[in-house]
């Protein structure tokens, strides 16, 4: 597990930050943070006091990347990007989170490499992560700006015949359960949102067609509600699309491999970020995952093709 508690001992009264900088060589801001963050124990109590004192024995929480392997695709000076599998969880939630993506961009790059957006758990494909905190903000930034164009491939049900243009507001839920909250709904309260659908190829054996999308946007679960909203949602989705107490057993982990393939048609959601194209710098990128999807569709679909 990345995060492990680290049993420390200061000989003499000190600034916590002060013996964390130079016992576990932490920047001052760093130290700061994690303090604040409830990350240092004494005698089993929260110590978050950003210019508090230790002495003696406490306890610290650290994080320690694993990896299992996980390379980027693309590696430049400042960033890299990374073809996540379906599956892998970006962030870790909390400290029992066991492995993650950012596991593997701080095993390899160092504490000052971050991921600079999001992609859900189950969704596969490109996720951009900076080398550092400058190029941090600076690729943040260009995604508030939509200066990074990304693309996606998914396989969703029955025949899509003509391109999309899909401007529906998405509202997260309001409701007393916290897990019924990260469901996403169209909703004229909600917040604009945009995307754009293209059909690639129907297959008519599966009623299914596979298209890109490609959001202006970047809402949560934007492209799933965008295309259940218009009837043709993505195959594999847990979530939309589904009986909504089927939904809230998902969240909750309360269904089988098997009952979830049934409900849904494959063992995992078919959505692939496949295309990642921005300049940074004097540089254009445009980066495409290796990754056979519709190969992928065939399997979590069990269908030999």
């Amino acid at each position: 597990m990345p995060f492990v508690v680290k049993k420390l001992h200061a000989p003499t009264k000190q600034k916590a930050f002060l013996f964390l900088m130079k016992e576990l060589g932490y920047t001052q801001k760093e130290a700061q943070r994690l303090i604040a963050k409830g990350r240092l124990f004494v005698d089993k109590e929260v110590m978050d006091n950003q210019a508090g004192f230790v002495e003696g024995d406490f306890e610290f929480v650290c994080f320690e990347p694993l990896t299992k392997g996980l390379t980027p695709t693309f590696v430049a000076n400042d960033f890299a990007i990374y073809d996540k599998p379906s599956g892998l969880i970006v962030h870790p939630q909390n400290r029992h989170t066991p492995y993650s993506l950012n596991d593997e961009i701080k095993h390899r790059f160092g504490n000052d490499a971050n991921i600079t957006h999001r992609i859900d758990q189950e969704t596969s494909g490109l996720v951009l992560a900076a080398r550092n905190k400058t190029s941090e903000r600076v690729l943040k930034m260009m995604f508030e700006e939509r200066e990074v164009t990304k693309r996606y491939l998914a396989l969703v049900r029955g025949h899509l015949k003509h391109s999309l243009d899909i401007k529906e507001p998405l509202l997260r839920r309001e409701d007393a359960s916290s897990i019924v909250r990260m469901i996403v709904r169209v909703h004229p309260e909600g917040k604009a949102s945009r995307t754009f659908i293209t059909p690639l190829e129907y297959f008519p054996e599966l009623d299914a067609t596979l298209v890109e999308a490609s959001p202006h946007t970047g809402r949560q679960h934007q492209i799933r509600v965008h295309l259940f909203h218009v009837k043709h949602p993505i195959i594999g989705d847990p979530i939309y699309g589904q009986d909504e107490k089927d939904a809230v057993r998902f969240l909750d982990k309360e269904m089988s491999e098997e009952e979830r393939f049934e409900n849904t048609g494959a063992t995992r959601l078919l959505l692939h970020a496949y295309s990642l194209e921005f300049q940074y710098g004097a540089n254009p990128y445009h980066i495409v995952s290796r990754e056979d999807f519709v190969s992928r569709c065939f399997e979590a679909m069990k269908i030999t093709h």
